[in-house]
């Protein structure tokens, strides 16, 4: 198979290439609720894209979605997740809760085995959990055991890992306590930072457990290699306590960076998934993959945050609101992420369990009013046109980011006479630099919530809480998080956690932008999955069905696709637009001059977002236009040229033009 983003030409290519236009079969299910053998597939064998390279695939030590895609089909925690999201039993058939929420007793399927034949054993979640609570492991996501009693101190060095609060009673009897109740703990459970390993391979082969070759899992599925930068291959597991309901019997990882390259991989039928699409393509792919085109809230919200240590937002929240009110959120989501992101007025995406977020007021006003009461409040912050408030917006590395902090500063250029300057980190710089809490003032920023409550996102801003990169510190607020993680009852634990987004939507320290959703190409032919706040889609529960005219489809379908790769669709269908730079230009720090806001920012809402937002382990990106007479963003696009602009520095801040923006072909 020619999959030219994994540098390698000599793989061969999927079975039932060309088949994008055959239909399948209509699915059938037994009493028992399974597929009936007859609508399947003879080949059970899943192409799939995986976005980037995971860096390893040991559990305690992989970061990114990459890697758990990966680690959720070879492994398999205490708890499971169903294809709708519901946390449900894995390893653990059932389990008990105390009285006090503090006392967790699971009882182990006694059918479990690990892919070498070993039983799975309560001593293996011990062994597991400890290794990922060490110092020495270094986990960064060990931060999920924090619940567990004396993890923290565990995690710091100051208590031996046998302290931790994990105990195997006997071989399928395991009990953890808790500092205090965990509501959502059960949920924590399918993380892969608590999954067990295999600890006698660990032994033997030290830090390479994890090659193919070496890795004993006790999931649905074995690694069986690892080509690297062109594929990861999984086969079933049959020593898997639930093997005989498993379908596919091989799946292919491949890491696609270029999600353009994916997406013409998937056209030509050579994959069944992909990790995502180019946002550049989304009316083209809207129109002619209508069916395979997956656009799904995702639990995750995009917005810029605000140091509040730092002046001008120092007990501020007037200032801090008046620019949250003057960001037009409408036209971002509709001009340049343009995938179906909802404008947001809160922290808490919707969709988790039956939380509802309080709304502010002013997000029912419509923009005007809004940009009214801005500037209203900017004034009562002592700024005017002659004495306009400055302030930097970093961000780190990726053209999309980029974009978002040249429309915000554009839009509040437009609206209230601001002048922001902008600074781009490295990844690793931009991290260092928000967690120090020196030198920002305004920055990018974002959560997607590692599992499904609203906890995830409140937790953000409690004082001592180790990603409060914002600063804030309300002793009310730490507070009614204190309740709200030991309070047991839903609905008063719903109200608590009400209160709390209310309190921070008051005192703003950020600003919400969209909330996030995934999009990706799927085969209509794959089934067995659904579309799930979290994301998390297991391979187990899938499988493929047979086309409705076996035998025929590839020759038809290989001459209609084929002209289809060919062809020339119209421009404004699938545009991917490309923003010239000089070669050798520092973008390290760009003056947001008004000429560069003005010509950047139209660029962008007339292009659309480019697919690489960046998401630091958890977060993500947003943008806009103006100009100078003061007309709208949408009237600002028409009154500007082809041609954008840079900041040379040394050159004092002088506009350099630079080539037209380039309009490639569309899809090939």
């Amino acid at each position: 198979m020619l999959l030219g983003a994994c540098g390698n030409e000599d793989r061969e290519r999927l079975p039932g290439r060309f088949d994008r236009h055959a239909s399948s079969v209509e699915l059938v299910l037994t009493e028992e609720g399974r597929p009936d053998p007859s609508v399947l597939a003879v080949e059970q064998v899943l192409h799939r894209d995986n976005g980037e390279e995971p860096v390893t695939l040991d559990p305690h030590l992989a970061e990114g979605a990459p890697s758990a895609h990966i680690l959720r089909d070879l492994f398999e925690g205490l708890t499971a997740e169903s294809p709708q999201g519901r946390v449900i039993p894995g390893a653990a058939i059932r389990w008990n809760i105390s009285r006090d929420g503090k006392t967790y007793t699971f009882y182990l399927r006694r059918e479990a085995h690990w892919s070498n034949g070993d039983p799975v054993t309560a001593e293996d979640f011990v062994y597991g959990l400890r290794r990922s609570a060490s110092p020495a492991t270094a986990s960064k996501h060990a931060q999920v055991l924090l619940p567990i009693a004396n993890a923290a101190e565990v995690l710091s060095g100051a208590m031996p890992i046998d302290q931790l609060g994990v105990e195997a009673i006997n071989d399928h009897i395991l009990v953890i306590s808790l500092k205090g109740p965990t509501p959502y703990f059960l949920s924590l459970l399918n993380n892969a930072s608590t999954y067990p390993v295999h600890q006698p391979s660990i032994m033997e082969h030290g830090s390479a457990f994890s090659r193919p070759g070496n890795l004993v899992s006790n999931g649905a599925y074995v690694l069986k290699d690892w080509k690297l930068r062109s594929r990861i291959e999984l086969v079933k597991n049959e020593n898997y306590w639930d093997a005989e309901n498993v379908i596919l019997e091989q799946i292919f990882y491949y890491p696609f960076e270029d999600q353009s390259a994916a997406s013409k991989q998937f056209r030509a039928g050579e994959l069944h998934w992909t990790y995502g699409v180019p946002s550049n393509q989304f009316k083209w792919l809207q129109k002619h993959y209508p069916e395979e085109l997956v656009i799904s809230p995702w639990s995750g919200s995009y917005f810029f945050g605000y140091n509040v240590l730092r002046e001008p937002f120092i007990e501020n929240p007037e200032l801090r609101r008046a620019l949250a009110l003057a960001l037009d959120r409408d036209l971002l989501t509709e001009k340049v992420t343009q995938f179906g992101e909802q404008p947001s007025y809160t922290l808490v995406p919707p969709g988790i369990g039956e939380f509802v977020s309080p709304v502010p007021e002013w997000a029912e006003w419509s923009q005007a009013e809004r940009n009214e009461e801005a500037r209203r409040l900017y004034a009562g912050a002592g700024y005017t046109e002659d004495h306009p408030l400055r302030f930097e917006i970093r961000y780190d590395a990726g053209q999309n980011n980029k974009k978002m902090a040249l429309a915000a500063a554009s839009l509040w250029k437009q609206v209230l006479g601001v002048q922001a300057t902008l600074l781009n980190e490295e990844p690793k710089v931009f991290l260092q630099s928000r967690d120090q809490k020196v030198l920002t003032q305004v920055f990018r920023a974002g959560w997607i919530s590692d599992f499904a409550d609203p906890y995830g996102f409140l937790e953000l801003f409690r004082t001592d809480y180790g990603r409060n990169d914002y600063g804030y510190s309300n002793e009310l607020y730490d507070s009614l998080l204190e309740e709200i993680a030991s309070e047991r009852v839903p609905a008063r634990r719903r109200r608590l956690m009400y209160e709390a987004e209310r309190m921070l939507l008051v005192e703003m320290p950020f600003i919400p932008v969209y909330t996030y959703v995934t999009k990706r190409l799927v085969n209509p032919r794959l089934k067995g999955w659904q579309s799930n706040i979290m994301d998390h889609h297991y391979s187990k529960n899938m499988f493929l069905l047979k086309t409705a005219v076996d035998g025929q489809q590839n020759v038809i379908a290989e001459t209609e696709d084929s002209a289809e790769l060919t062809a020339e669709a119209p421009l404004d269908e699938a545009p991917e637009v490309q923003i010239p730079t000089e070669e050798g230009q520092d973008e390290q720090f760009v003056p947001a001059t008004d000429n560069e806001l003005e010509t950047d920012a139209t660029t962008v809402l007339e292009a659309g977002a480019d697919n690489d937002m960046s998401t630091d382990a958890d977060e993500g990106g947003v943008q806009t236009g103006f100009n100078d007479a003061g007309a709208p963003p949408e009237e600002a696009m028409e009154l500007l040229d082809q041609k954008t602009t840079q900041v040379d520095e040394s050159a004092g801040g002088d506009d350099i033009p630079v080539d037209e923006v380039t309009v490639e072909d569309p899809p090939e």
